[in-house]
C-alpha cells in the first residue's frame, strides 16, 4: 500500500482524449508514425547492406537489416562457409524489399559478387589470407568459390605433397593466397600450399642445421618409386634407395613400405648443400649374417629359396638378408656345362649342401649335386671293361664322339673305333649329336673321370673274313666312289673298301677311270692290320696281255720243233723196222696229234 502512495497520476494526462479511444498522449499519431520510420533503415532495391544473422537452418538463413521485416537467405550461398553462426554479420543484396507475401528478399551471393572484383584485387595487393569453398574437380586441379568468383586450383597448389586422392577436397572450406590474377579474362588462380611453404621453409633450415650422419628420425614416406622411397622428415625429402629397405632382395619398394606409412629411418649420407639425403631402413636392423647360426659348417645341408637366376649359377636365400651361390658345375655331376635354368627356376624351395663359409666376408658357395652319390665311386663295378651300353651321343670331335652313359659318366669313342670297314672322315657322317649309340667299354680312367669307349667292338672284325676273300691276285667288281689327287676309293662287295692309284686306274684304251664307273679291280695288296686293300684295274688287262705274249712265244718255240722233228723222219736213212720203233712212231704220232 506503501508503494501505491507514491504513484502520482500524469499532470497532463488528458482523459477525455482516452474515453475517445486515443492513446498517445499529447504526441499525435502522426509523430509517433514519423519517429517508428525513423528507427527502420531506409533501403533500397539492389542495394548491398550489412545484416545480422539472426536465425538458420538447414535450407535457410534469416538476416536482420535493420528493416521492417527480416530477410531471407538460401543456406546454399553460405556453403563457402560452414562456421557461419547466428549472430555473424554477413553483407546481402537487396533483391526486393516485399515480395507477393510482404517477405524481405536477400542474397548473400550477389552481395558478395557485386565487389568480388575488388576483393580479390585487394586480396593481391595485401597479400591477405582468404578463406573458399572447393566446388569441384577439373581439369588439372580444383575450381574454389573465392568472394563469389570461380577461382582456379592447380593441383600442384593444393598441398607441399603430392595429392593422390583431389576428390576428398571437394566440398571444403580451407584458407587459400591468391597468387595469380588475369584483368582481361577476370582469371583468378588461388593457393593453398603458399601458405605453409613459408612456414615449412623455415622448418626445412631447421632440420638442416641439425642433419648429422647416423642420426635416427621419423619420416613419412611421400613417394614409392621403382628404385627407391621418397621420406618427408617433415619439409625436407630423403631418399631411400631399394637396396637400402632390407637387407634381403627386393624386387619393388611396395614389398616393405606403403604411402603415407610413418616409419623410422638413419641418416646415411648427404651432399655439402644437404639437398641430397640418403636414407636407410635395413641399418636400424642387424645383419642377418651377424645372426646366423654359429653352429652352421660346411657339409651341413640347408634349406632355400632361389632369389635370383643367371647361366652361370643361382643365388639361394637361406634366410632373410642370407644368401648363397650354387654354381652350375655344382648342380650335377655331369661334366656337359648347361644353363642354371635347366635345373631351377625363381621361387624353387630347395635343398643344398653347404660347400664354403666364409663369415667375414659374407659369401657363401652351396651344391645340390653333392646330395647324389658321385657316380664315379663305384665306376668299375657299375661299368666294368668289356660290359656293353647304351650311351647318348653329346659332342663331336674330329677324332671322334663325347657321349654320355648315364648322368655324369661320359666316354669318348676314337674315331677309328667307330667301324670296322668304313673309312669315316668325320663323326658326323656315323651319327649325331643327341642320338643314341651302342658301346662297349674298353678302358676306364677314374681319375680324370672319362671312359674309352667302342661300338665296332659290338660286332666280330669282318677282317678276318676278308682275309680269305680279298686275296692278293684276286679280281673283284668295284665302284668308284670318291676320286682324289693321290688315287680313288673303291667300293668293293661286303661294306669294304679300297684305294688304287692313279696309274692302276688307266683302262685297256688308255682312258682314266671316273666317279661311278663300275669296273674291275685285281687286289695287289691285303693289310688286315692296316685294314687296307690295295687295288688295280690296270693290272689285268697289263697281265692279260703279257700272258698272250707269253703264249703266243710258247707256240712258236713248240712248231719250231715239230717241224724239225718231221723232218729228221722224212730225210733220215731208212733202217730196219723194229718192235721198239712201232712203239716210238706210235708215242710221236699221239704226241703230234696232241699239237695239233
Amino acid at each position: 500500500m506503501e508503494n501505491l502512495k507514491n504513484i502520482q497520476p500524469v499532470d497532463d494526462f488528458n482523459w477525455d482524449a482516452y474515453e475517445q479511444g486515443e492513446t498517445y498522449g499529447s504526441v499525435s499519431k502522426e509523430d509517433l508514425v514519423k519517429t517508428y520510420d525513423e528507427t527502420l533503415n531506409k533501403v533500397n532495391d539492389k542495394d548491398v547492406v550489412m545484416g545480422k544473422v539472426t536465425s538458420m537452418n538447414k535450407r535457410e538463413v534469416v538476416v536482420n537489416i535493420g528493416f521492417k521485416s527480416d530477410g531471407v537467405v538460401p543456406m546454399s550461398e553460405f556453403r563457402y562457409n560452414p562456421e557461419l553462426k547466428v549472430g555473424d554479420e554477413v553483407e546481402v543484396y537487396i533483391e526486393s524489399q516485399e515480395d507477393k507475401k510482404g517477405q524481405l528478399i536477400l542474397s548473400h551471393k550477389k552481395a558478395r559478387a557485386s565487389r568480388s572484383w575488388e576483393r580479390v584485387n585487394e586480396a593481391l595487393e595485401k597479400d591477405e589470407i582468404i578463406k573458399g569453398y572447393i566446388k569441384c574437380r577439373t581439369k588439372g586441379g580444383m575450381i574454389v568459390d573465392v568472394f563469389g568468383i570461380e577461382a582456379f586450383l592447380p593441383g600442384s597448389q593444393i598441398d607441399v605433397k603430392p595429392i593422390r586422392d583431389y576428390d576428398v577436397f571437394v566440398g571444403k572450406t580451407m584458407e587459400f593466397k591468391i597468387v595469380k590474377i588475369n584483368q582481361d579474362f577476370k582469371n583468378v588462380v588461388v593457393s593453398h600450399k603458399a601458405l605453409i611453404e613459408a612456414e615449412l621453409e623455415q622448418q626445412k633450415k631447421d632440420i638442416i642445421s641439425k642433419l648429422e650422419k647416423g642420426q635416427v628420425l621419423e619420416g613419412t614416406v611421400k613417394n614409392i618409386t621403382s628404385y627407391g622411397v621418397f621420406i618427408d622428415l617433415g619439409g625436407v625429402d630423403g631418399l631411400i634407395h631399394i637396396t637400402d629397405l632390407s637387407w634381403g632382395r627386393v624386387s619393388h619398394p611396395e614389398e616393405i613400405v606403403q604411402l603415407d606409412q610413418k616409419i623410422n629411418v638413419v641418416i646415411l649420407d648427404f651432399d655439402d648443400e644437404k639437398k641430397r639425403i640418403a636414407l636407410g631402413l635395413k641399418q636400424l636392423t642387424p645383419h642377418p649374417w651377424d645372426a646366423l647360426s654359429a653352429e652352421l659348417k660346411v657339409g651341413d645341408i640347408v634349406k632355400g629359396k632361389v632369389v635370383v637366376m643367371a647361366d652361370y649359377g643361382a643365388f639361394i636365400e637361406i634366410a632373410a638378408g642370407v644368401e648363397g651361390l650354387i654354381h652350375v658345375s655344382e648342380m650335377s655331376w655331369t661334366q656337359h656345362l648347361r644353363s642354371a635354368q635347366d635345373f631351377m627356376k625363381v621361387g624353387d624351395e630347395i635343398e643344398a649342401v653347404v660347400l664354403t663359409l666364409d663369415r667375414d666376408e659374407r659369401k657363401m658357395s652351396l651344391g645340390i649335386k653333392q646330395l647324389k652319390a658321385d657316380p664315379w665311386e663305384d665306376i668299375d663295378t657299375r661299368f666294368p671293361v668289356g660290359s656293353k651300353h647304351t650311351a647318348k651321343v653329346r659332342n663331336f670331335t674330329n677324332f671322334g664322339v663325347f657321349v654320355e652313359i648315364e648322368e655324369g659318366v661320359d666316354g669318348l669313342i676314337h674315331i677309328s673305333d667307330l667301324s670296322w670297314t668304313k673309312k669315316i672322315k668325320h663323326p658326323s657322317e656315323f651319327t649325331q649329336i643327341g642320338g643314341e649309340i651302342d658301346v662297349q667299354v674298353l678302358e676306364i680312367d677314374k681319375e680324370n673321370r672319362r671312359l674309352s669307349l667302342g661300338h665296332k667292338q659290338l660286332e666280330e672284325n669282318p677282317w678276318d673274313v676278308f682275309e680269305t676273300i680279298f686275296t692278293v691276285g684276286s679280281i673283284h667288281e668295284g665302284t668308284i666312289i670318291e676320286v682324289l689327287d693321290k688315287g680313288a676309293v673303291i667300293s668293293l662287295p661286303y661294306g669294304v673298301e679300297g684305294f688304287a692309284t692313279p696309274k692302276h686306274l688307266v683302262k685297256e684304251d688308255g682312258s682314266q677311270a671316273v666317279v661311278d664307273e663300275k669296273m674291275e679291280f685285281k687286289v695287289i695288296e691285303f693289310n688286315k692290320e692296316a685294314k687296307r686293300i690295295i687295288l688295280s684295274h690296270s693290272r689285268i688287262h697289263e697281265d692279260e696281255q703279257k700272258s698272250a705274249k707269253r703264249e703266243a712265244a710258247g707256240e712258236k718255240r713248240a712248231s719250231g720243233k715239230k717241224a724239225k722233228e718231221e723232218q729228221t723222219m722224212v730225210s733220215g736213212p731208212v733202217e730196219k723196222t723194229t718192235l721198239g720203233d712201232i712203239e716210238e712212231l706210235a708215242a710221236l704220232k699221239e704226241k703230234l696229234s696232241a699239237g695239233n
